[in-house]
């Protein structure tokens, strides 16, 4: 049978003559055709094992551990994938070389730029780390696992804090107008809004850090971390950020060893390679119907390794950032905007007469409030102003009050 080794050097083949291998076999059919010692040598058929950054991370990776396991147990078959991490460097053979005239091939400028473009593994994050509100995040995924049961993708932008270490806080998220199918997301992105959205952020104290998705449960059967039209859709937002600690956080279902299924946060920055590919547009971004989703097309050759290539492996792409929470300033109780449900001045009259008991400042401090009252106020002072209350929590000046319960007794 013939099985596809993929490790950090990309896709590589290998014949297996006998139907009834072990893994002790593979790995020495490994050790003589890709000539990586046996000892150096993990497997496993999760993908994730190329993400893994430390040995203690390898020691997760236990389906393959068994050397005796026969592969067919493992329900590895003609065709199958096997992930491979691996201690050191090696040379990979790459294409047969045949010289043009008595002093080799000529370079094309091409061929120098592509020479230039080499697409390594970038191993550490400019972001140290990102923490989630823990309300926000849980509010994000609520409606995505309750309301759309994860049938279809969602998105949005995080918003928060940049600590001079590289620590990111995400406080809220605002989820602009879109359109979610199982393999596509697409923002109607509305320019006044984000506007008002920037002028809460800025009375915050808060800026833009990153982008939020989800992959539908339809997604859970690819063999991939990230497909190709979330790359350049990841990518896209980095760049257009110009903050070197963006974060892309993922959201997916996960069944666990009981059975059920988890919902799962996953956050990654894109590799500096990766934005620099974008921003010169090096991504082709017509993605074909066949196209191998797991592998993002180039228009011209790159170097992966020692070959030249013009398909790279998203995971590539992708330096993990470690996820931690915490609980921010703001609350998320307030209907979320531009959902199935419009939010409306009634909502708002709820909320209020739900929080009486708290101070004013506690009653309004919540993002998706303040976008609905945004609506109604002056975007360049009266919303970073309020915002400002909400961040010092200063008492709202009265005529703020009288306009808001003016709002929230018209609906």
């Amino acid at each position: 049978m013939l099985l596809r080794i993929r490790s950090r050097d990309g896709l590589e083949r290998l014949t297996v003559e006998n139907p009834h291998a072990t893994v002790a076999q593979l790995k020495a059919l490994i050790q003589t055709n890709l000539r990586i010692p046996l000892e150096n040598q993990t497997l496993s058929t999760n993908q994730n094992l190329l993400l893994a950054k430390s040995a203690d991370d390898l020691t997760r990776f236990t389906d393959m551990a068994s050397p005796n396991t026969p592969l067919s147990a493992l329900n590895i078959a003609h065709g199958s994938i096997v992930f491979l991490a691996y201690e050191g460097e090696r040379t990979v053979a790459g294409p047969n070389f045949h010289p043009a005239g008595s002093f080799g091939r000529k370079m094309t400028m091409d061929d120098l730029i592509a020479k230039q473009m080499k697409v390594t593994r970038q191993e550490t994050p400019h972001c140290e780390l990102v923490s989630f509100d823990r309300d926000c995040a849980n509010a994000f995924q609520h409606y995505v696992n309750d309301t759309l049961a994860f049938a279809v993708k969602r998105g949005g932008f995080m918003y928060g804090t940049v600590s001079e270490e590289g620590k990111v806080e995400v406080d809220f998220i605002y989820e602009p107008p879109q359109q979610g199918t199982e393999e596509n997301l697409t923002f109607f992105r509305d320019p006044e809004e984000e506007k008002a959205v920037e002028a809460i952020a800025l009375g915050l104290g808060m800026r833009k850090v990153g982008f939020i998705f989800t992959q539908s449960v339809g997604q859970d059967t690819k063999d991939y971390t990230l497909s190709n039209r979330e790359v350049l859709q990841a990518a896209e937002f980095h760049a257009e950020s110009g903050l070197k600690e963006w974060v892309t956080a993922m959201v997916k279902l996960e069944v666990n060893e009981d059975g059920a299924a988890d919902v799962h946060f996953e956050a990654f920055q894109m590799s500096d390679m990766c934005i620099r590919l974008f921003k010169e547009g090096w991504f082709e971004t017509e993605i074909g119907e066949d196209q191998d989703p797991k592998l993002s097309k180039m228009k011209k050759d790159v170097v992966v390794g020692v070959k030249d290539v013009r398909e790279v492996d998203n995971d590539f792409f992708l330096v993990v950032v470690k996820i931690f929470d915490h609980q921010g300033p703001l609350s998320s109780t307030f209907p979320v905007e531009n959902r199935i449900s419009p939010v409306t001045l009634r909502a708002l009259k709820t909320h209020m007469d739900r929080a009486k008991s708290l101070p004013y400042v506690k009653r309004i401090a919540d993002f998706h409030l303040m976008l609905l009252l945004a609506r109604f106020l002056d975007v360049n002072a009266d919303v970073p102003a309020l915002a400002e209350c909400v961040r010092t929590q200063s008492a709202i000046p009265e005529g703020y009050q009288l306009l808001i319960e003016s709002m929230a007794n018209s609906s």
